[in-house]
C-alpha cells in the first residue's frame, strides 16, 4: 500500500491533470499496479429503493421534486423486494449491492427500521452493502453499522467553490459533516462527484484537495460524467468527453492512490475503448445494471463481454475489509431517538435552479 499524502494543494494536482495524456496514464498506470490487481474490477449494483420526491434543489437530478422529469416516484421498496434483487445481483456477478433512497436525510422510524433490515438481509447473503440515504446523525450511523453496513456514500459532487451553484437546500460542511459521522463507526466511506456540471477544470482539482484531506481518504471514490435529463436545471450542458474522464479518472487514481475509483455515470455514452483506457488509468470499480438509480447504464452482459475481451475478473466481496456482522434488531444497543437534526438550509438562490422550477409549475 502506497503512503497517502493528505495536503495536496490545489495547483499540484492541476500540475497532474494537465500532464501530456500519454505520462498521465503511465504515472497512473504505475501507481494503481503498486497498490491494486490491475485485472480485478469491483462490480456493484445500485438500486434505487425509494424514487423521486426529493426536497433538495440538486441541479443535476431529475429525482428532485421541484423540477419536472420523466420519473415515476415510488415509495420504499419492500425487504423481500431487495432482496431478490440482491440475489440477482450476485448471480450476474456483482458483489455489492449500493441501496440509494431519495431523502435529504434519514429520518428515524418505521422505514429507517425497514432499511436496516435491508442491510441485515443483503449482508447475510455474503455481499458487500452500501447506502446512499442522504445526510445522517452519529446515532443512525451507528445503526447502520451493527446492522452490518459495509460502506456508505455521501458524494462531495464537486468543490467547496463551486458547490453553491449546483445545490442551495443543503452547505457543503453538511456533507463533510455526514462523512464524519460515518467515520465514527466501522463502516466504510464511498464519496466522489460529478464532473461536466459546467465547473472549471479548478473545481475538479479542488474536489480532489477536500476528498485527499479526508483522514483517512475514502475507501471508494465514484466519478460520475453528467448525464443531462430535460427537465433539470442542466438539461441542455453537453456531456464531457471521454478524454476528460480519463484525465479525471487518472487524476484520482494518483492522488487517492489506495482507493477505489469507481466508473459510475455516464458509461453508456463510453467506448469500449474509452472505457478500457478508463481502466489502465486507475479505474477498479463499476455500477452494473440496466440503471443507476434513474439513467440509463450498461447491459450487465456488455460488462462482462467487456471484462473477457479485457481478461478483468469481478472482484470478490470482503478483499479490502472483513465482512461485518450483523446485530438482529432487538438484540440493537442503539436505538431509535426520533432525531430532528438541523441540517443546514442556506439562503441562497441558484438562477438555473429557480428556472427549472418556475418551468415545471408551467
Amino acid at each position: 500500500m502506497m503512503q497517502t499524502k493528505h495536503n495536496w494543494t490545489k495547483e499540484e494536482i492541476l500540475a497532474i491533470y494537465n500532464k501530456p495524456m500519454m505520462e498521465l496514464l503511465y504515472d497512473a498506470a504505475t501507481v494503481h499496479r503498486a497498490n491494486h490487481n490491475p485485472n480485478q474490477v469491483q462490480v456493484s449494483t445500485l438500486l434505487s429503493i425509494k424514487t423521486g420526491g426529493c426536497p433538495e434543489d440538486c441541479g443535476y437530478c431529475p429525482q428532485a421534486a421541484r423540477y419536472h422529469t420523466d420519473i415515476e416516484g415510488n415509495d420504499l421498496m419492500s425487504v423481500s423486494q431487495v432482496k431478490a434483487q440482491a440475489l440477482r445481483a450476485k448471480s450476474s456477478g456483482s458483489s455489492r449491492v449500493c441501496m440509494g433512497a431519495a431523502w435529504r436525510n434519514v429520518k428515524d422510524g418505521p422505514e429507517f427500521d425497514s432499511v436496516l433490515e435491508m442491510v441485515r438481509t443483503i449482508n447475510k447473503l455474503d455481499m458487500e452493502v452500501c447506502c446512499t440515504l442522504g445526510m445522517i446523525t452519529e446515532n443512525q450511523a451507528m445503526r447502520l453499522a451493527e446492522a452490518g453496513l459495509y460502506a456508505y456514500n455521501h458524494n462531495l459532487d464537486t468543490s467547496e467553490d463551486y458547490y453553491k451553484d449546483v445545490i442551495s437546500t443543503r452547505a457543503f460542511k453538511d456533507r463533510l459533516d455526514t462523512i464524519e459521522n460515518v467515520r465514527k463507526t466501522n463502516v466504510t466511506v464511498c464519496s466522489g462527484g460529478i464532473i461536466g456540471m459546467g465547473e472549471a477544470i479548478e473545481d475538479r482539482a479542488g474536489m480532489l484537495v477536500a476528498l485527499a484531506s479526508l483522514s483517512p481518504q475514502p475507501e471508494s471514490t465514484p466519478i460520475n460524467a453528467l448525464v443531462p435529463v430535460e427537465g433539470t436545471p442542466m438539461e441542455e450542458i453537453a456531456p464531457v468527453s471521454i478524454w476528460e474522464m480519463i484525465r479525471m479518472v487518472a487524476t484520482t487514481r494518483i492522488v487517492l492512490p489506495n482507493t477505489q475509483v469507481r466508473l459510475s455515470a455516464g458509461r453508456t455514452q463510453m467506448s469500449q475503448e474509452g472505457q478500457a483506457m478508463c481502466f489502465f488509468a486507475g479505474a477498479n470499480s463499476i455500477f452494473a445494471g440496466d440503471k443507476l438509480l434513474t439513467t440509463p447504464n450498461p447491459d450487465v452482459h456488455e460488462d462482462m463481454k467487456l471484462f473477457e475481451l479485457l481478461g478483468l475478473q469481478p472482484m470478490k466481496p470482503f478483499v479490502k475489509k472483513d465482512q461485518p456482522q450483523s446485530v438482529e434488531a432487538q438484540y440493537s444497543k442503539y436505538k431509535d431517538q426520533a432525531e430532528k437534526p438541523k441540517w443546514t438550509r442556506p439562503d441562497h438562490k441558484i438562477e438555473r435552479n429557480e428556472l427549472a422550477k418556475a418551468k415545471a409549475k408551467l
